[in-house]
């Protein structure tokens, strides 16, 4: 497996970022691909472990030692073979997973010397484009029976793509005007360009998934046309309601969700670079933007960090990101988070990396906001914060109060639970946090209605959004089997992709939210 010893010979060479002094200039992805003969010596210090902790690391069970070592031995068409053996949209993950894999490396015994598995990952999806290795797989047989998906984030695209390939008709519903979610529409260009997404759209166009954008399930068609229509139901609508902040002046002009400046910039990002729509684009409302403002970003996350990066871009005077919880350590706490566990330790994300080369960032840990001011004509001009305690409900210490000028804030304070009103029209129970509720893996308390991704186990990762999609799938493939007199389905029955089945029960497995990623050159 690899190169025998390579792990001792060969030193790690991470992912490198494009200049932050360049970067903040244009909207194009910041990581540089390494070069394959870099590739291969990578892929080589794979070692031949006993247990491959990155299995358990994975929340798809990809199969990594396997083209870690077809990649070092220049087998790439076997490698994106195996790749997508256990995740759909490797594209997606190569660039915005969080890669808990790595973490769950044997390598990262000796904290930063994992395999660099998300890179190698990375760069087999895009050799297999390039090559014209990715190609549409239509059924080979038709089963009669219509699946509805209604969400078009990676758990319900990943639901759709399976259930077609098991000979299902399937209807793709999206309310937004394209397909992809929060991929399309939260993650900005710079992370994830959009053509990465609208390739796949096409790819599943092809395979012969009919795609409905613009239409909202249970205003534009209603539940019973849809329960009349299909013979089942998935639910994969995410989990868009977002945590907001109840404090004197959160009414004034200026503070935003984080998720509608996003949205903004990501439909501007549209009309600039493409790709077009599906359908036009709605009219848009009341402009938000950070151009010649002080920017000050509540929430440290990954959402945070990318409006970090679009206020930069925008021309944003200042921004400041602050954070609730204390500042991590900056390196792996064995006390709570031992190996293989994601450690949770300091990150400089590439967005804050990006505002202090240019001088215009701050971040800030163990910050609770007591109030927003006005200025005096409906907009907000101020923050005022203090120094949160260190222990839950954080807080504010008394004697620690201070003011930072704004005049645009984002809350990016992460996200509670699925829009309700769907989830009740149809009927489905849900768990105390709003969340569709499985009586059984996928399957909601209606029957012929399932859940997967975000909208069931809550705010998570792609990784996750994916995996789920797929088990979903299988769970509706057995459901119309058994409608048909099939029996089990035509999909392999299994207890859960590579032995998740336990987690498939719950949000346990790797964490629910993770740091924005690690800096350049690690």
């Amino acid at each position: 497996m690899g190169k025998l010893g390579g792990f001792l010979q060969i030193e790690r060479h991470g992912s490198r970022y494009r200049d932050a002094t360049e970067r903040v200039h244009d909207y194009r992805e910041f990581v540089n691909p390494a070069p394959e003969a870099q590739l291969r010596e990578q892929g080589g210090r794979c070692m031949e472990c006993g247990v491959p902790f990155c299995h358990n690391g994975c929340p798809l069970g990809n199969l990594i030692p396997d083209w870690n070592d077809l990649v070092y031995r220049d087998h790439w068409q076997e490698a994106i073979a195996q790749l997508h053996a256990t995740n759909n949209f490797p594209d997606f993950t190569g660039r915005l997973c969080p890669a808990p894999c790595e973490a769950a490396c044997v390598l990262e015994i000796r904290e930063g010397d994992a395999v660099t598995i998300k890179q190698i990952e990375h760069a087999i999806i895009d050799r297999a484009f390039a090559e014209g290795w990715v190609a549409p797989q239509p059924p080979l047989r038709e089963t009669g029976q219509g699946v509805a998906v209604v969400g078009s984030g990676p758990a319900g695209m990943a639901a759709a793509q399976q259930l077609r390939r098991a000979g299902h008709r399937v209807t793709l519903y999206e309310r937004d005007e394209s397909a992809g979610g929060l991929v399309r529409f939260g993650v900005p260009d710079f992370k994830i360009e959009k053509t990465v997404v609208q390739r796949r759209v096409e790819q599943m166009l092809a395979e012969g998934i009919e795609l409905c954008c613009g239409v909202d399930v249970g205003r534009d068609i209603s539940v019973e046309e849809l329960r009349e229509r299909f013979d089942a139901v998935v639910l994969a609508t995410g989990s868009r309601v977002p945590r907001d902040l109840p404090v004197p002046g959160r009414e004034l002009n200026g503070v935003h969700f984080a998720m509608d400046y996003l949205y903004q910039r990501n439909r501007w990002a549209a009309r600039e670079f493409g790709p077009a729509p599906t359908v036009a684009q709605p009219a848009p409302g009341a402009q938000i933007t950070a151009a010649d403002k002080n920017v000050i970003v509540i929430g440290g996350g990954d959402t945070g960090a990318d409006c970090v990066g679009n206020a930069l871009r925008e021309g944003a005077r200042s921004i400041v990101q602050l954070e609730l919880l204390p500042e991590p350590p900056q390196h792996r706490p064995d006390e709570r988070t031992p190996w293989p566990l994601w450690p949770l330790k300091y990150r400089l994300s590439y967005a804050m990396e990006e505002a202090r080369q240019a001088g215009l960032g701050e971040q800030d840990y163990s910050v609770t906001t007591t109030h927003f001011s006005g200025d005096g004509s409906g907009g907000v001009a101020a923050l005022h914060i203090a120094q949160a305690a260190p222990e839950p409900p954080f807080g504010p210490v008394e004697g620690t109060e201070r003011e930072l000028p704004a005049q645009l804030v984002l809350l990016a304070m992460g996200f509670l639970h699925p829009e309700q009103g769907l989830l009740d029209q149809l009927g489905v129970q849900k768990d105390p946090r709003g969340n569709v509720k499985a009586v059984s893996p996928y399957t909601t308390s209606e029957p012929g209605v399932f859940a997967a991704g975000d909208a069931r186990r809550g705010q998570s990762l792609i990784v996750w959004a994916i995996n789920e999609g797929r088990q979903c799938a299988r769970m509706v493939d057995r459901f119309l089997a058994v409608k048909r007199g099939e029996g089990q389905g035509s999909l392999p029955e299994d207890q859960g992709c590579a032995g998740h089945a336990d987690a498939d029960n719950g949000p346990e497995g790797p964490p629910q939210h993770v740091g924005p990623g690690i800096g350049a050159g690690l």
